[in-house]
């Protein structure tokens, strides 16, 4: 039986409040500084202890988020060197042919995310789709804050939800409800078409609406010097030749090597540069390259704090609820917050077959708020599990339903503290990108339960 603290009460009301305040599009930076000390103080009982975890949470969560910083900074300085050598029009030109509209770089955006999130997991997939075809979406007009809604969506949210190649999320969410990750992989086929299908549309729709709305939109155009044409062709073409080939080979092997995750972002960022550095010295020479490559690198590493550094606080509050980040921070005994809520909810809710599908989905978003995609997955699983054993409910089609709910949400559409990666890349605002994403994820997930409620 789950007991709802002092310190539980405080995390609800803070973590509401939060929510109003972006919903009223208010920055919410001092008000997870606030949280972090109320939870400080509450744990450790005096106000040098709040003090004292408020920092500790915030260096925690720039070691939580370090390597997407790192990563993003890396590609934006190779974007940088490659903009410089004038090979940004030589890689767009071919692209272009086939992306010709707002539309159609939306759409090959989001395809092309989804494919690479299936191969190699979302985080660096962001910075390869980024680094190749934002340019090139910036080029025919679609609006930064609607290619990151495409990057988003496809990937932290079609393709991380559903895992078929990798199977990590079916894996974990399978074994959590004691049944066989093939089952839980088959029940989440037409829950996952639905949300999938749900979420885009209406993301596309409000697109097009925007954009009859508002012609001028602000483009991706800010992020990319282009100019009419390159001033050493033979360099700018085999730049772009290298770009793609590097990009490539690194795709290969990491299919081939089984290289996932955090290896998988770290091989994109180690690889972003080593061609900063080849192109920025076949440029201008190696002594001038001893001062423009620093200069690409400080570019990158200033883009990259100012997007992340309002997120480190925000995150540092939410990382909060997730146990293992509150045992780093506050102590060994620390509880995850956000998987007590839900267990909480989970033993005073009736059960019916409507509030058993409604609950895996409130409890999916409520550990997704921590903005790791997969920690809730073990919870929703084991509430699957639990819930059958009350009634004829299929496990399988539950457990698909908690993935699907925690993922989207986890994974990083609707939390701007999940969604910096994609702003980042893409030069806007998380919390912006987060409201976009806000509508469509919402009606994605009522359709999604509405029919796991008929396939149970």
């Amino acid at each position: 039986m789950v007991t709802l603290t002092s310190l539980h009460i405080a995390y609800i009301i803070i973590t509401v409040a939060v929510l109003a305040a972006l919903l009223l599009k208010k920055e919410i930076v001092l008000p997870c500084a606030l949280g972090i000390l109320v939870i400080g103080y509450l744990y450790q009982g005096s106000i040098v202890g709040a003090v004292q975890t408020l920092n500790n949470a915030i260096i925690n969560s720039c070691i939580e988020l370090l390597g997407i910083i790192v990563v993003i900074a890396l590609v934006v300085a190779m974007s940088r060197a490659m903009v410089a050598s004038g090979a940004d029009q030589m890689l767009m030109r071919p692209v272009c042919r086939i992306i010709r509209t707002r539309n159609t770089a939306f759409w090959a955006i989001g395809f092309a995310m989804l494919i690479m999130s299936w191969l190699i997991w979302p985080s660096p997939a962001v910075a390869l789709i980024g680094a190749l075809l934002l340019p090139v979406a910036a080029r025919v007009g679609l609006p930064a804050l609607w290619a990151a809604v495409a990057m988003n969506l496809f990937g932290h949210g079609a393709g991380l939800s559903s895992d078929f190649f990798i199977q990590g999320a079916p894996d974990i969410t399978a074994t959590a409800a004691g049944v066989d990750t093939a089952s839980v992989m088959k029940a989440s086929v037409p829950l996952w078409g639905i949300m999938c299908v749900t979420t885009i549309a209406v993301a596309f729709w409000m697109m097009r609406r925007d954009l009859k709305q508002n012609p001028t939109f602000s483009s991706a155009e800010e992020l990319y010097d282009f100019s009419d044409a390159p001033q050493r062709p033979r360099l700018a073409a085999a730049v772009a030749i290298l770009i793609p080939t590097a990009f490539l080979i690194d795709v290969v092997l990491m299919v081939r090597l089984g290289i996932t995750g955090g290896d998988a972002t770290a091989l994109v960022a180690g690889t972003a540069l080593i061609l900063m550095a080849v192109i920025t010295i076949a440029n201008h020479g190696l002594r001038a390259a001893l001062e423009v490559s620093a200069d690409h690198l400080r570019d990158g590493f200033i883009f990259a704090i100012k997007i992340f550094a309002p997120v480190i606080v925000i995150a540092g509050f939410f990382f909060l609820g997730s146990e293992s980040f509150a045992q780093t921070v506050l102590g060994t005994d620390a509880t995850g917050l956000l998987n007590d809520i839900g267990l909480w909810l989970a033993e005073h809710v009736p059960m019916s077959r409507a509030s058993v599908a409604l609950l895996e989905t409130a409890v999916g978003t409520i550990t997704g708020l921590d903005g790791s995609g997969f920690s809730g997955l073990p919870l929703c699983g084991a509430l699957a599990q639990t819930f059958a054993a009350t009634g004829s409910i299929d496990v399988p089609t539950l457990a698909a339903l908690g993935q699907i709910s925690t993922v989207w949400v986890g994974g990083g559409t609707i939390i701007p503290w999940g969604c910096v990666p994609v702003a980042a890349i893409c030069g806007i605002k998380a919390s912006d990108l987060a409201k976009k994403n806000l509508i469509p994820v919402v009606c994605g997930l009522a359709a999604t339960t509405a029919a796991a409620i008929v396939l149970m």
